[in-house]
């Protein structure tokens, strides 16, 4: 057990939003393709099955407990068998984590049957449960005093996060905001058949990101929700993989998009192409109460995009989490963009060596020292060629901002 006084009242970071149980089966070397696997009427022998913990709440909050980060969790279970699995599971890492969780009779916990063949990307069938009901009063804010970071995670995974517009997650966040703590948030792909795969994103991310300190889609999520057209075209040609199929100036602009929408910092995760980082002109003003260093001129509108170290992927579940958590557990460390952006593929890169979502991470002081005996990377992919490699190893300055 990793010990780092998880309180509620000694968190530096607070994780919020959407929680489930994963339920991940385990598949052998030769079972790679999920058509051959998910047929009708054919039964297929697969391996025994791991119950994790799912979705940010769990996956950044024990991605950065596990890293040493103070932190406390914020999520509603049903008073049923899979949610008390769930706490179970929670305090069997310090019973202090599940100590913020909301436990409502009644409501059906939430759920997700994972498929995760080797070498493959993860699909997944998902209840969202109890998440459904989470609304703004359910933030206890009185336990926000203390706090650096609060960061929620998948509204749309979360009915009343979205059926009313941007207008509870822009409540969550003001309120958040005037405790004088730094908001981040994250999203996921809604179901595109769903009410909120049907939803104008674009609406509700322009409500929201006035109120958003550090935004963290994933490129697929945010072309989903902000250019369709361009997301629908790639899918159509059979695009396994979108982040594979993007290119530097639609990243910068779409991240000048964001940032126009209100959001200060923009990290675009982009699978096993790496990490896109895009900061507006005030980001050191509005990251200055995370750590004084963030407040330095080096935070100011920057372009940066790092490359993924290389490791043997076990299973990809919690991967953008992971890497999440090593970005913000950066900021508190008052860290240099540079060094943000390496901090946040080298725990993606730790979370992939397992099949769970979290047990693949280190305590950052084993991250940082595979990082400095010289961790080998993967070529950058994406163009344009004008991004060149600076003196920070595996880091590339925008080609079209970087005298910045």
């Amino acid at each position: 057990m990793i010990s780092n006084s998880a309180t509620s009242n000694s968190a530096d970071i607070i994780v919020a939003g959407h929680i489930c149980l994963d339920i991940i089966p385990s598949f052998s070397a030769e079972q790679t393709r999920l058509d051959e696997l998910i047929v009708p009427g054919k039964l297929v022998q697969i391996g025994p099955a791991m119950m994790a913990m799912g979705g940010p709440v769990s996956n950044t909050g024990l991605s950065l407990f596990r890293l040493g980060v103070p932190v406390s969790l914020m999520g509603k279970v049903g008073d049923d068998a899979l949610g008390h699995a769930m706490l179970d599971i929670l305090s069997g890492h310090d019973s202090a984590l599940a100590a913020g969780m909301l436990v409502v009779p009644g409501e059906n916990s939430s759920y997700t049957l994972v498929m995760n063949p080797p070498g493959v990307d993860r699909c997944f069938l998902h209840c969202s449960g109890a998440n459904d009901t989470f609304a703004p009063e359910d933030v206890p804010y009185d336990k926000l005093t203390g706090g650096k970071i609060f960061h929620f995670g998948y509204p749309p995974l979360m009915e009343q996060m979205f059926a009313h517009g941007g207008g509870p997650m822009s409540q969550i966040f003001a309120q958040v905001k005037a405790a004088g703590v730094a908001t981040s948030l994250d999203m996921a792909m809604p179901d595109p058949q769903s009410a909120a795969g049907r939803l104008d994103w674009k609406s509700w991310l322009a409500e929201v990101l006035p109120q958003v300190d550090i935004f963290l889609p994933s490129a697929e999520e945010i072309l989903f929700m902000i250019h369709r057209q361009r997301f629908d075209a790639a899918t159509a040609s059979g695009a396994a993989d979108l982040a594979a199929h993007v290119d530097g100036d639609l990243l910068a602009d779409v991240a000048d998009e964001l940032i126009d929408l209100g959001a200060a910092v923009v990290g675009l995760k982009l699978g096993d192409q790496g990490l896109y980082l895009r900061t507006s002109q005030d980001a050191p003003e509005r990251l200055a109460s995370i750590h004084p260093a963030l407040a330095e001129s080096s935070w100011a509108g920057r372009d940066l995009i790092t490359p993924c170290f290389q490791v043997e992927v076990v299973g990809t579940t919690g991967s953008g989490d992971a890497t999440i958590a090593g970005f913000l557990a950066a900021l508190l460390r008052g860290e240099s963009p540079e060094a943000a952006v390496t901090s946040a593929v080298a725990v993606g890169a730790c979370n992939v060596e397992a099949a769970d979502s979290t047990s693949g991470v280190r305590v950052w002081s084993d991250t940082e020292k595979r990082i400095e005996a010289g961790w080998d990377r993967h070529e950058v992919a994406i163009s344009p060629a004008a991004w060149q490699p600076t003196a920070v190893a595996g880091v590339l300055a925008g080609g079209r901002d970087a005298a910045r």
